[in-house]
Order: structure tokens, then sequence, then C-alpha cells
């Protein structure tokens, strides 16, 4: 490893040949000038130097002259600031023109080693120390992954591997994330076996289910309206927990995170069918059978998504036993995203404002090519960058912030999350079959069954069943389904994307934050 190269301007550099002897028995290569014109040459013939040290009291050209013909040349080259003088507009000089610190001399040689640490050393020290205890905690998560665990248990393991490929991704320790990755794929594993253990108990109301699309309103929304505070629930299509880690810093900025809790999407995690569940307060036969003209099935033509707002009028109107104000608003495009963003204050004159933003389909342009996505969002870490990306710069947030003035009630959830799907797996079915990478319903239909948790009798899972013969299947762990025909061209082409529909901590586990305005 080459030596940290510093550069020195003081015009009493002889006077801290102590400092510089120090520097040198720890290893770092000092080249030392006595001022500003000498500094801004080497700057200019070395382009290895790693951090300057620059007198703020030079004779001819100042240290802070100095500083900025530095910045101007080479802005990320780390500047430390000498100075005698205390006043306050020199510092404040320095640091709006970013020196990363400063010291007030006499500076002793452990001010200057501490000071080197923390700019150079720290995000390598920072890194070891994530590494190391994340290497300490995996064992503990794995023995608690294959414990007989509860969908409580199972909710703080899932936030424990967000929380620990979140550090890994800060701290850029590349090892422990690989192995991150396989300790996410052996929870996964077992998750869906926990899932095919029981979700069918939870649908039926057998034991103590969790929180789930078809209650969450009831369960979670509506005993969180106030009379005399506005509510809006921001339902952001496809949001995974671990994106809402990413967007809390931002959005924490005017909004204080009261609540942070999770609830478990129903089969399929899709939006056809988790999100009418949400807003019916029904599960999808429930919706079905009430509503006949309103349920559309896979196959069938048109939007699967049109009647949210009549399902969610009706919840209302079965709750609650006066009339409550409430407006629904889905975001499908820009141009209605501007036009929220214009009216958003209007809304709060409601009990309550659902908006519904489908995110992910501005991500990838309305869906023109897929290629973007994957281009873009190749693993977790740029998915969750471009999620961060998006959102600072959106309509939305911008709407947000302008109801962060006034005093009201947020809520922040989902339908379902998304996983990144690895493994193909191939499924054998008729013209009928649905086209879904993560759920398939048909009939006749072949498969592996160690891929899959099969509901050869729908009505159990509250299910619609178009044919007397269909059966669902749900796609486990990172799987995704492909036919026989062209199956080497769509592996290639779905490999690695994110997918929804089947079963995965990523897809089932689902975010619901409550905050309130500063």
């Amino acid at each position: 490893m080459d030596k940290i190269k510093i550069l020195w301007a003081d015009d009493e550099i002889d006077l801290l040949k102590p400092q510089l002897m120090f520097l040198e028995k720890k290893g770092y290569n000092v080249i030392t000038v006595s001022n500003g014109h000498d500094a801004l040459d080497e700057c200019e013939q070395h382009n290895d130097i790693d951090v300057v040290f620059l007198d703020e009291s030079m004779p001819g050209i100042t240290g802070l002259e100095t500083l900025a013909k530095i910045k101007e040349r080479s802005p990320h080259l780390p500047v430390v600031m000498i100075t005698k003088n205390e006043a306050e507009n020199v510092m404040e000089e320095a640091l709006g023109q970013q020196i990363s610190d400063y010291l007030i001399k006499p500076v002793n040689p452990m001010q200057v080693l501490l000071t080197l640490k923390k700019i150079i050393d720290n995000k390598r020290l920072v890194s070891e120390r994530t590494a190391s205890d994340y290497q300490q905690e995996f064992r503990q998560i794995s023995m608690e992954i294959n414990n007989d665990l509860d969908y409580k248990e199972w909710v703080d393991i899932y936030k424990k591997i967000i929380s620990w490929e979140l550090k890994l991704d800060a701290s850029s320790t590349t090892d422990m994330s690989d192995i991150l990755s396989m300790q996410k794929t052996e929870a996964n594993a077992s998750f869906s076996k926990f899932i095919e253990r029981h979700y069918l108990d939870w649908v039926n109301e057998v034991g103590e289910p969790p929180i789930m699309s078809n209650n969450l309103m009831r369960r979670k929304i509506f005993p969180e309206l106030k009379a005399d505070k506005p509510t809006v629930m921001l339902l952001m299509d496809n949001l995974r927990f671990d994106q809402w880690k990413i967007l809390e810093p931002i959005i924490s900025q005017f909004f204080r995170v009261e609540e942070e809790d999770c609830f478990y999407s129903i089969l399929p995690t899709s939006t056809q069918y988790s999100r009418n569940a949400i807003f019916a307060g029904l599960m999808p036969s429930e919706i079905e059978k009430k509503f006949p003209d309103w349920w559309k099935n896979d196959m069938d033509e048109g939007g699967k998504n049109m009647k949210e707002a009549d399902l969610l009028e009706e919840q209302i109107n079965r709750i609650f036993r006066k009339p409550i104000r409430f407006s629904y608003t889905k975001i499908t495009n820009v141009y209605n995203a501007k036009l929220l963003n214009d009216n958003i204050l209007n809304h709060l004159n409601n009990d309550l404002t659902v908006i519904v933003y489908n995110f992910i389909d501005m991500l990838s342009h309305a869906r023109t090519e897929m290629e973007v996505l994957k281009e873009l969002a190749g693993d977790e870490t740029a998915y969750r960058s471009l999620t961060k990306g998006w959102f600072e710069h959106s309509h939305l947030w911008s709407a947000l912030q302008k109801i962060a003035e006034r005093d009201v009630q947020l809520i922040i959830t989902t339908d379902h999350g998304t996983i990144r799907v690895k493994q193909p797996s191939k499924v054998v079915g008729d013209r009928e079959t649905t086209t879904n990478l993560r759920y398939k319903h048909g009939k006749n239909l072949r498969y592996d069954k160690r891929d899959v948790l099969e509901v050869r009798d729908p009505k159990r899972a509250f299910l619609p069943r178009p044919n007397i013969s269909s059966s669902f299947i749900f796609a486990k762990e990172d799987k995704y389904f492909l036919y026989p025909n062209n199956y080497n061209y769509y592996n290639n082409y779905y490999r690695n994307t994110f997918q929804h529909g089947g079963i995965s901590l990523e897809e089932i586990i689902c975010p619901i934050i409550k905050l309130s305005s500063k």
C-alpha cells in the first residue's frame, strides 16, 4: 500500500519538525512548503496528494486565498486549516469553502494524527468495524432463522437483515455484503416454509394471524382518524421496507416518525389482489362475490384496479356509522403527479386523504422498457439509490413538504414489495395460464413442487376460481416461472429483475409508518 502523501504549508515550517518527524515515523510522506504560491505549485505538480495542512496566516497569498484556489482546482481534496486566529468570521469562511477540519495553534502531534485518521482512515475504520460487528451477529441471525419463529419474530429478523444491508452498503464492505446476501437467501428459504405452513390458517382466521391486506384499513388506518387533524394515507406501490429506510432520513426532516410497523401482504403479492383487498377490506373471492361487476380475473380484459375508490367508499360506509369526508387520488404519470403537488393543500379539508402513488411506473417511465430499470437497478443497492434519487426530485416530495407546514398525520404504506429474481423454474400450462412470473393460475399446471406453494382449492385461500379445475401456484424465494418455449431467451431477459406476486420476505412483509408534521 502506498504511503499517504501530505502537503503542509506554513511560513514557520521549521518550527514544526517534531510534528513532521512524528508523522514520518507513523509512515506518512510529508511535503513541506512555506507559502501559498509554493503550495499551489505542489498541488499542480503532484496529483497524488491525499490531504493538505494549510496555515491560515502566511505572507503573500493568505491561507484562505490558497484554500479557494486549491478547491477551484481540486474540489474533493481534503484541506485542514491551521490557525492562530479563533475569530468566528475566519472559521465561517473556511468552513464555507468546505475544509475537512481545522486546528488551533499550537498543534501537538496526536491532534494531527487524529485528524488524519478521521479524514483518511475513517471509511476504512468504519468498514472494518461494521464487518466485525456483522460477523459477531451472523451466527445469532443464522440460529434464529432456523428456529420455529412466529410472524412477529420474522419481522424482527427481516428488519435486522435490512439494517445490516444498509450498514454494509454505507461502509462498502463487499465481502461481508456477499455473506449477508447468502444469509438472506437462507432466511427466505425458511420464511417460504413458514408461509407454506401457516398462510391458509391465517386467511381462515385460525389462531392469531398477523395484520394482513384485507384488514389493514380496519386495524391500522381507521382507528387513527382524528376529528381535529387531517390524515393523509400515502400508499406507494411496490415500496419495500429497505426503500422506506432509505427515504426515512429525507422525510424525517419535516415529519416525526410516531410508529414504524409492518403488515403481511396476502397472496398473490400483486397489485390486483393485495391493493383491492386493502381498499375493499375483503379477500379477493369476497370482492368477486359481493361486487361481481367490479372484479376482473387475470385473463379478463381491462384494468384490474379501476374500482379502488368505489371499494374504499363501500368499506368506509360499512365501518363508520356517520359519514366521513375522504378523497381518493391515484397517480400513474408525471402530469397527475404535478396536479397533486399543485392542489395538495385542498385535500386537507378531508378527514382522510388517500393517495396511491405508482412510483415504480414513474421510475420505469410507465414501463416503456424493462431494460431501463434493469440497467439502472441491477441489484438492491442500486435499486435503493435509484429510489432515493427519484424521490428527492419528485413532485411527491414537494407535495409532502407543503403539507408538513400544516398540522397533519401522515401514514405511509404499500400494497406489496418486490424481490430480485435469480433462479428460473419451469412451468407448463395451457393457453389460459396467467403470465405473471411469480404466481400462476390455470388448469393442468405442471411444475417443480419444490419451487412453489400450491393451492389446489383457491376457495381455501379466498381466491377466485375462474374455472372449476383452476389452481394457483406461488414462487418461493427468488424463483421465477418460465415456459419451455424460448426458455433461454426469457431466462436471460428476466434474471436479476425485480418481480412480485410470490413468497419472500421482501414481497410479503410490508411497512406501515405513522408520522406527524414537526
